[in-house]
């Protein structure tokens, strides 16, 4: 909740007073470094993109407070994401032009061109999406792999069984339902604030995965999601919290082989999907309000099977995720090291809690 306040805090630095700002997505939490000790923290961030559209994005970093006089190190940034709020006028509720980042050196430069490049990155991932695209070759032989060794498990003159490891999705859901209200909304209007509904999206997340691992589970990192409709307060909140992939997966391709450490690993990432709704209480109508999907790592050899075509749909879904993830580590890029190496250079622009 205070990374996204933080967030309109410097989205009305940049806009000023006379228009509303929402957060329209929340781009890739990541935990850099755990906290391991109690401390003073100090969050900061600065607009990093905005093209004179009616959206801006917002670099944000959680570090352990330095002396005063002193500048955060690198080993005291703890984590590390970016918000995208989008101006509306107040009162047609439509988009609204904004002024453009004025850059001045080549670090804004910098950081202003790979904004631009994970705005053009989501623009292509929703292209290839699932509800347009049949899942690739390799997804559809991995998905009928999984489906053979289902009708294994289940065959009577086959000795095999399935390992206790091995969980069916459909058997790790939990749902929460609960009513706005309306100390939880925004400064603007009588809809729920956007921080308050990600606490309870990984409040939820974080059940699920402790449900289905029988451990505490620790989080390692959001992915990108988008609030699609507002909540409105006297509204009904729906979640519901599915783990949607294991890595290492149960069935591998030749290079996740290669990549996996193999039986008796004693971790593993599970990456839990939350499903969201709001319904109309008066009206009974309801509207999805967003997708989100949380990493966890516990310490625990673990497997999720789907077994219907929705199932294997969030499945090949959150595979396509953890690949992303595994692309973008690998190839040094990302949020986390680009706010890494621009801290000392653009302290001047960043507004401070």
């Amino acid at each position: 909740m205070d990374l996204d306040a933080l967030s309109g805090v410097i989205a009305y630095k940049h806009t000023g007073e006379s228009v509303t700002t929402v957060t329209a997505a929340v781009d890739r939490i990541t935990i850099d470094h755990p906290l391991d000790a109690i401390c003073d923290l100090e969050l900061s961030g600065q607009v990093t993109f905005a093209t004179g559209r009616s959206s801006m994005e917002i670099s944000l970093q959680v570090a352990k407070a330095p002396k005063h006089g002193q500048k955060v190190k690198e080993e005291d940034i703890l984590m590390t994401c970016a918000f995208t709020m989008v101006s509306l006028d107040p009162s047609t509720k439509k988009p609204v032009v904004i002024s453009p980042l004025k850059i001045e050196t080549e670090e804004e430069r910098r950081l202003f061109n790979l904004g631009e490049k994970n705005s053009n990155a989501k623009k292509a991932l929703a292209k290839t999406a699932l509800r347009k695209q049949t899942p690739n070759d390799q997804e559809s032989d991995l998905i009928h792999a999984m489906w053979l060794k289902q009708l294994e498990y289940h065959d009577p003159n086959i000795s095999i069984k399935k390992p206790d490891y091995v969980v069916y999705m459909d058997q790790t859901i939990l749902q929460s339902s609960q009513i706005m209200q309306p100390q939880y909304r925004n400064r603007h209007n009588f809809m729920i604030f956007g921080g308050f509904l990600l606490k309870q999206t990984f409040e939820l997340a974080f059940c699920c995965a402790a449900s289905f691992s029988h451990s505490r589970p620790t989080f390692v990192s959001l992915d990108p999601s988008t609030f699609d409709n507002p909540v409105p307060v006297g509204s009904v909140l729906y979640l519901t919290a599915t783990v949607a992939y294991t890595d290492p997966p149960l069935v591998s391709s030749k290079a996740e082989a290669e990549r996996s450490p193999g039986k008796g690993q004693s971790k593993s990432r599970i990456q839990v999907r939350i499903d969201s709704k709001v319904r109309d209480v008066e009206h009974g109508k309801a509207k999805p309000t967003g997708q989100f999907n949380y990493t966890f790592l516990v310490e625990r050899d673990l497997k999720v099977m789907p077994r219907t075509y929705s199932e294997f749909m969030i499945w090949v879904d959150a595979k396509r995720r953890a690949e992303r993830v595994i692309a973008s580590s690998t190839g040094g890029s990302g949020t986390a090291n680009t706010q890494r190496q621009s801290h000392d250079d653009t302290t001047k622009e960043r507004v401070t809690e």
